[in-house]
């Protein structure tokens, strides 16, 4: 094979291995899938009557909770299992396979992305089967097939983002346990977002912290696209620049913390 086609070659490899390793031990992401469906049908089914007074001036019923709920599921799904790659990495790490890794004539590079791409894979069929849910509880969404594939690319944004900041947290970590607690905020953020309420009923010093965080903007886009609402020019520009430069920050930092001595 020719030089340059060698590092496809790895990164395929590696994206193999990832999936074949999650098929064999789907122990993690069954935990990391299952509590979104909880949430989902919770906010829906216990609180939803409740929750659907801060929607539309009061005047919103179940149905509409869930249309405005679901969007905000979808990302704190995407959250949830880059959490699982962080757990993932930093059980390698542990392992002493990265170690291994580095030994080998393979891409360097290969071993992150492989990582990163059998996350982001894992978690679009995370996606798909949580929209499924939604529509079987009532959740109508009114995209056009533009919208959709707008809707799709943003999704897969946000989890290549959170993903490379999953893999830093991985390789930085002590153990998989120190991995699971560094990550807890990329999945505390987006209950702190427009995910359950709107940001207008939250109070006035918070607010402006809830608006500007990563998640509310992705939200508020995504949840345009799916409902036909349209997307506001600030919401989308906001969205998208996070999503850029978490994923810069990500890949940078896990490259330096690959390439930084192994650990005794």
């Amino acid at each position: 094979m020719s030089a340059a086609g060698q590092p496809l070659r790895d990164n395929l490899t590696m994206l193999r291995r990832n999936l074949l390793h999650a098929r064999r031990y789907p122990s993690l992401t069954l935990n990391l899938l299952l509590t979104p469906v909880i949430l989902l049908l919770l906010f829906v089914y216990v609180f939803g009557d409740v929750m659907s007074a801060g929607i539309n001036g009061g005047h919103a019923d179940r149905a509409d909770y869930v249309a405005y709920l679901v969007p905000g599921i979808l990302l704190l799904t995407v959250s949830m299992t880059s959490l699982g790659t962080a757990v993932s990495v930093a059980t390698d790490m542990t392992e002493g396979i990265m170690a291994r890794f580095r030994t080998m004539a393979i891409s360097r590079a290969s071993v992150l992305i492989g990582h990163v791409l059998g996350s982001v894979i894992q978690t679009l069929m995370a996606l798909v089967l949580l929209l499924g849910i939604g529509l079987a509880i009532g959740f109508r969404p009114d995209a056009t097939p533009l919208e959709w594939l707008a809707a799709a690319g943003l999704m897969t944004l946000v989890s290549l983002a959170l993903t490379w900041l999953a893999v830093g947290i991985g390789l930085a970590s002590p153990n998989p346990e120190g991995a699971s607690n560094t990550g807890t905020p990329l999945v505390m953020l987006p209950f702190l977002s427009s995910a359950f309420v709107p940001v207008d009923a939250m109070p006035g010093w918070f607010r402006w912290f809830a608006e500007y965080q990563p998640f509310s903007p992705a939200i508020e886009t995504l949840r345009g696209l799916l409902l036909g609402s349209g997307i506001g020019t600030r919401n989308a520009v906001l969205a998208v620049a996070w999503c850029v430069g978490l994923t810069v920050l990500g890949y940078w930092w896990s490259k330096a913390q690959f390439h930084r001595e192994p650990r005794r």
